[in-house]
C-alpha cells in the first residue's frame, strides 16, 4: 500500500516559479515516466524517461529526423542546442547517437535547476549546460565544433528578436563545420511574414534550405511550428519528406523552386530591424 502510494505522489505535477515565469511538469497520462513541462501555459518539451528516443511533439520529431540525418546511423556528432526546455533532443540525441558531445544554451538557470532535479539527465549522457543567453552562449562556441546547431529559443512563446538576424546566423555558420546542419524551430501564422523572413535571412548565409511544416500552416490556415534546414552542403530532401510523410500527424518539406516562390521575395532580417516572432493566440494553447 505504501509502495503504491509513492507511486501515485511520485506522478503528481510539480509547479514552480522559474525566471520566464510559471514552470509545470505534467505527467503523461499514457507513458508512465513521460513527462510534459509548461511555461506561463506554453508548451515546451516532453521528455519520457525510459524511452527518451520518443518524441512527442511534431516540430521535435521534424527536427530528430534532421538528427538523424546529420550523419550515418549512430555515429558521434557535435550538437549544440539553443535553448533548453526539458532537454528533449539533446537525450535523443544522445540515446540514437551514444558518445556524442553536445552542449545546450538555456538563459533560464532555475528552470535549468528544476528540469535537472525532477526529469535528471543520464550522467553519462555528455550533455553540458551553460547557463547564458542564447548569442552569448553561441560566441564561446570554436570556429567548425558543431555538426548540428539546433535554434529552439521562446520567451513568452516568442523567439526574441536578437535571434532571427543575420547577425545571428553568421555566428551559427562560424560554429558549424563543413556540411553541418542549421536547424530552427519557427513559429507563425497568418499571413507568414515572420516564417518567409527567416527564409529569406536564412538564405543569405545557406545555399541549401528546407522547410518542414504541416500543410495547413505552410498555406497559412492557422499558427504553428515549421523546422528550417539549411547548410552549405546538398540536403538529404527525398529522405526528410518520406519521414516526415509517415509521422503520427504528417508534414510536408519545401525545397528549391517551391521553397523560394514560398518565400515570396521576403528581405531579409537585420540586427537593426530585427522584432519577435508573433505571438501565438490563444487558442493554440487551450
Amino acid at each position: 500500500m505504501a509502495r503504491n502510494k509513492r507511486a501515485r505522489e511520485a506522478r503528481e505535477a510539480v509547479v514552480e516559479k522559474v525566471d520566464g515565469g510559471l514552470a509545470e511538469i505534467m505527467p503523461d497520462r499514457d507513458r508512465p515516466r513521460a513527462w510534459t513541462l509548461l511555461v506561463d501555459g506554453a508548451p515546451q518539451s516532453h521528455v519520457d524517461l525510459e524511452d527518451p528516443a520518443y518524441l512527442d511533439f511534431e516540430y521535435q520529431r521534424r527536427i530528430g529526423h534532421i538528427a538523424d540525418l546529420v550523419a550515418p546511423p549512430g555515429k558521434p556528432v557535435h550538437a549544440v542546442h539553443l535553448g533548453g526546455g526539458a532537454f528533449t533532443l539533446a537525450r535523443y540525441i544522445a540515446a540514437t547517437r551514444p558518445r556524442s558531445t553536445q552542449q545546450v544554451v538555456e538563459r533560464d538557470t532555475a528552470l535549468v535547476q528544476l528540469v535537472r532535479r525532477e526529469l535528471p539527465l543520464v550522467p553519462q549522457s555528455r550533455i553540458r549546460v551553460r547557463g547564458t543567453d542564447a548569442r552569448e552562449g553561441l560566441a564561446k562556441i570554436a570556429d567548425g565544433w558543431a555538426d548540428l546547431v539546433i535554434a529552439d529559443v521562446f520567451s513568452g512563446a516568442r523567439t526574441p528578436a536578437h535571434l532571427t538576424s543575420t547577425e545571428f546566423l553568421t555566428d551559427v555558420r562560424r560554429v558549424l563545420k563543413p556540411g553541418g546542419y542549421y536547424t530552427a524551430n519557427l513559429a507563425d501564422g497568418p499571413p507568414l511574414a515572420h516564417l518567409r523572413g527567416q527564409l529569406a535571412t536564412a538564405a543569405v548565409l545557406f545555399p541549401e534550405l528546407a522547410l518542414a511544416a504541416d500543410p495547413a500552416v505552410l498555406r497559412g490556415k492557422r499558427f504553428g511550428n515549421a523546422v528550417l534546414l539549411a547548410s552549405d552542403r546538398e540536403l538529404p530532401v527525398a529522405e526528410l519528406t518520406r519521414r516526415c510523410a509517415g509521422d503520427p500527424h504528417p508534414g510536408r518539406v519545401e525545397h528549391g523552386r517551391g521553397l523560394r516562390d514560398f518565400g515570396g521575395g521576403a528581405a531579409a532580417v537585420t540586427d537593426e530591424g530585427a522584432v519577435a516572432s508573433p505571438a501565438p493566440p490563444p487558442s493554440v494553447f487551450r
